[in-house]
C-alpha cells in the first residue's frame, strides 16, 4: 500500500505541478504553508484541520479543553472546563453525539479503561479535588478524595489530581499533579496501597507530576512513565513505585504521555512564556527519541541532547493532549485558548 503523503507528491511531479521545498527550520511547506497546513517531521507529517471539531457555542460550549480519549465505538470523549457541559462526545467526523455533566469544573483528566465489555472513565478534577469513576452515561460509581492514608495533606484542598492511569490487574494510579506530586496507588475496589514521589528534585521525586501511563511495551518489565512538567522531563518507575530512569526534554513543558504502538506521544503545552499562545506536539520513537515535532521545529539534538525546540508561531494554542485513532491520526484539545474547539492532525 503507498502512503498518501508519497502518493500526492507522486502524482504532483507527474502532472507537472510544481512542489515548493520544504523551510529546514519547520519542515512544512514553506510558500504554501499557510494552504496545506502541513505540519511535522519525517514519517510524522500531518495536515491540521482547525474546523474540525467546531460547534455552535450556544448549543455546545467549552472553556479549556483538557483530554481526549477514543472508545472501542470509535467515539471520541474530550473533557472541557464550561460549567454547562464537562464532557463532549464526537464522532470522527466532528459532529457532537453527547454532551453531559457539570459536576466537574476543573474537568482535566480522561482515562479509558475497559472491563469485560464495558467500558468506564476516569475524570480528575483538581478544582473540586477529587477523582470519579463514571460510566460512559456520566453516571459516578466511584470517587476518590483526599487521602487520609497520607499526613502530608493538612487540608482537603491541597489535593489537586491531574490524571490517572490503570494497570491491567485493575490498580489505579492518581497523580496529584497540581496538589502535593504524590502518586497514589489503590486496588481495583478504590482500597489504599501505598503512594510515592512527591515534590522535590530527587531522582524519585517531581516538579508538577502532570501525567502518567501504563507502559507496557516492554512485555517482561511494565512501568509506569509519569512526566515531571515543570522539570521538562519524564521518569520511569515500577509499578510499586521504585525509581528507575529519567528522560529529559529541555524547553518542552510536557503534558501526558500517550501510548501508541511502539510510540509515545505528547502535548508539548509552551515552551516559553505561560502567557503567551505557544505549543507544540512531540512524537518519540521506541527508544524514546523524538522523531517528530508538530507545530514546531525539525527535531534535533546535541551531544545526545533534545536542543530546545522552536513554536511555529501558528498552528496550536496551548495544546494539553493528543488523542491517536486507528489510523493514526491525531485529535488535540487545546487549553488557554480562546474557547477554541479542538482540531484535527490528519497524517499523510
Amino acid at each position: 500500500m503507498i502512503n498518501r503523503r508519497k502518493f500526492i507528491k507522486k502524482t504532483a511531479v507527474g502532472t507537472g505541478i510544481a512542489i515548493p521545498a520544504l523551510n529546514s527550520t519547520f519542515g512544512i511547506l514553506s510558500c504554501e504553508a499557510e494552504k496545506t497546513s502541513l505540519v511535522g517531521h519525517g514519517d510524522f507529517t500531518y495536515e491540521v484541520d482547525k474546523d474540525w471539531g467546531v460547534q455552535d457555542p450556544s448549543q455546545f460550549p467549552v472553556n479549556d479543553c483538557h483530554e481526549m480519549v477514543l472508545d472501542k465505538n470509535q467515539r471520541i470523549i474530550m473533557t472541557t472546563t464550561h460549567p454547562q457541559n464537562n464532557i463532549l462526545i464526537y464522532d470522527r467526523s466532528g459532529k457532537v453525539l453527547e454532551a453531559w455533566g457539570t459536576e466537574f469544573p476543573g474537568a482535566h483528566g480522561l482515562t479509558l479503561v475497559e472491563e469485560g465489555s464495558e467500558e468506564f472513565l476516569f475524570i480528575t478534577d483538581p478544582k473540586t479535588n477529587k477523582v470519579c469513576k463514571t460510566d460512559l452515561k456520566g453516571n459516578i460509581l466511584m470517587t476518590f478524595t483526599t487521602p487520609p492514608e497520607i499526613t502530608d495533606y493538612k487540608k482537603p484542598k491541597e489535593f489537586k489530581p491531574t490524571e490517572t492511569t490503570v494497570a491491567p490487574n485493575g490498580d489505579i494510579y492518581i497523580a496529584d499533579g497540581y496538589g502535593k506530586d504524590f502518586i497514589i496507588q489503590y486496588n481495583a475496589e478504590g482500597n489504599y496501597i501505598r503512594h510515592f514521589g512527591g515534590r522535590g528534585k530527587a531522582d524519585e521525586q517531581f516538579d508538577c507530576a502532570h501525567g502518567i501511563t501504563f507502559d507496557h511495551r516492554n512485555p517482561q518489565n511494565p512501568s509506569l512513565l509519569i512526566t515531571s512538567r515543570s522539570a521538562n522531563e519524564f521518569k520511569y518507575f515500577t509499578l510499586e513505585g521504585q525509581y528507575l530512569e529519567t528522560i529529559s526534554l529541555p524547553g518542552c513543558y510536557i503534558c501526558r504521555p500517550v501510548i501508541k504502538g511502539n510510540l509515545i506521544y505528547f502535548a508539548v503545552i509552551i515552551t516559553n512564556k505561560w502567557d503567551t499562545f505557544d505549543g507544540m506536539l512531540a512524537v518519540l520513537d521506541k527508544n524514546n527519541k523524538v522523531i517528530s515535532l508538530p507545530g514546531g521545529s525539525q527535531p534535533n539534538y546535541k551531544d545526545g541532547v533534545l536542543v530546545p525546540p522552536v513554536y511555529d508561531q501558528k498552528t496550536f494554542l496551548n495544546p494539553h493532549d493528543v488523542c491517536v485513532d486507528n489510523d493514526d491520526n491525531l485529535y488535540i484539545p487545546q487549553w488557554n485558548s480562546n474557547k477554541t474547539y479542538p482540531l484535527k492532525l490528519t497524517r499523510v
